[in-house]
């Protein structure tokens, strides 16, 4: 299986995939740097709280629509939406006018997109896939989104500061090439029955689609899988970062004394050039194991190699585990994600991605509760309280290996018949 026998939504959803990572990246990561200088660090906090609250809320939104009315239409309306909220911030920080209100509410209005779009470009992915293509499909577009928001990262950081009119308008050109992909390449991959169509939106409705997704004991122990285990990285730079910036003492390394907050950046550093060189070799790497055996090993090497990274202050030791947590990050991810698409029906992909998002916020508050927790106990609790996380999301994901193995192979049989 190679990229040029995908279909031609997955190779759009790439290169768009790069781009719009790349863009989110340039700009959002410097965004709360931005408020604090024009309102107060109280208003600011509360004001990036609600613009994440708004955003998982109407990611419900965007999985029930997408099912009900298709992938293409949402991913369109949320593309041109997103290019005249970049294009409204640019003229809202221009050398005529400075306005951080409207600036803040076009953000909040790229958060409503990322909510919109997110689920049906996932489902999107599925639809198009077959069972075998998808652990290279997800190994090359984790590539490309960890890729892109590195080089977005750098691009921010140089320009941001000095030349924010600049840099939003190459935003938001960007934002129109995307847009543009989306509206003339695309192909809607799901067309729903006429009955679901005709019908009008309705809250209750979407009330019990998702009352369905939660009663599906299996994914639901997935997910809680998943958020358990990548809670241990969100720790990097919540509760591990303020650890190391605060108890680990200056050390050499090669010609240079390295402090904590050095040593964050470091191994932040080292995470994304290890993905970015060894994503596209994992699928060959682990093509000849079984992928229970994938996930299991993968897991549980990202789980111990984050929980030494959570207690040791030694450099290489830090460096050493931080390779082993990102190996077993990037062979466990693609497995990971095939047996994810093999869970929901063709007709509620959507909704089980919208649920599948919140994964991220709640990996976030759990690392948000390690920070308070550093409050009362020291370093070592610290490390097994997070070994003992992650080690619970395994456990939880060797009991529920046999149904997701049954789920694949039914999904499977089905794709085989529809053929």
């Amino acid at each position: 299986m190679k990229f040029r026998d995908f279909h031609i939504n997955i190779k759009i959803r790439i290169v768009e995939t790069f781009l719009s990572r790349m863009v989110g990246g340039m700009v959002f990561p410097f965004m709360a740097i931005y408020l604090a200088s024009h309102f107060s660090a109280k208003v600011t906090g509360m004001l990036l709280l609600l613009n994440v609250v708004i955003g998982a809320a109407v990611n419900f939104l965007g999985g029930y629509i997408a099912d009900k009315y298709g992938r293409k239409k949402i991913m369109a309306f949320a593309e041109v939406l997103r290019f005249l909220a970049f294009a409204t911030m640019a003229v809202a920080n221009s050398p005529w006018l400075e306005l951080p209100v409207l600036t803040y509410l076009m953000m909040t209005v790229n958060s409503i997109c990322w909510g919109l779009a997110g689920p049906a470009n996932q489902a999107m992915l599925i639809d198009v896939s077959s069972p075998e293509q998808r652990k290279l499909m997800y190994s090359i577009t984790y590539w490309a989104s960890n890729l892109s928001i590195a080089l977005g990262g750098i691009i921010g950081g140089i320009f941001f500061k000095e030349y924010l009119f600049e840099l939003f308008t190459a935003v938001a050109f960007s934002a129109f090439i995307i847009a543009l992909m989306v509206l003339f390449l695309i192909k809607e991959s799901y067309v729903p029955k006429a009955t679901e169509t005709k019908t009008s939106f309705s809250p209750l409705e979407m009330f019990r689609s998702y009352k369905t997704v939660v009663q599906d004991k299996l994914f639901v122990l997935f997910i809680l899988s998943h958020l358990l285990i990548i809670s241990l990285e969100m720790n990097l730079t919540n509760y591990i970062g303020i650890r190391l910036s605060n108890d680990m003492p200056v050390q050499p390394f090669f010609n240079w004394n390295i402090d904590g907050v050095a040593m964050l950046g470091i191994l932040r550093t080292e995470n994304t050039i290890l993905v970015a060189l060894t994503s596209l070799f994992a699928v060959k790497l682990i093509s000849s194991f079984k992928d229970r055996n994938v996930i299991l090993l993968g897991s549980t090497t990202f789980v111990i190699g984050y929980a030494i990274i959570a207690y040791s202050n030694n450099i290489w030791l830090l460096f050493i585990c931080m390779i082993l947590a990102t190996v077993g990050e990037v062979i466990r991810v693609p497995v990971e994600q095939s047996y994810l698409a093999s869970i929901p029906p063709d007709d509620q992909r959507s909704s089980y991605m919208a649920l599948n998002g919140l994964t991220f916020n709640g990996s976030m508050m759990i690392a948000s509760l390690f920070v308070t927790l550093s409050a009362f106990l020291p370093s070592l609790w610290m490390a097994v309280l997070a070994l003992a996380v992650g080690l619970t999301g395994v456990a939880i994901l060797i009991k529920i290996i046999p149904g997701l193995e049954e789920r694949r192979a039914i999904r499977e049989k089905q794709h085989s018949q529809s053929a």
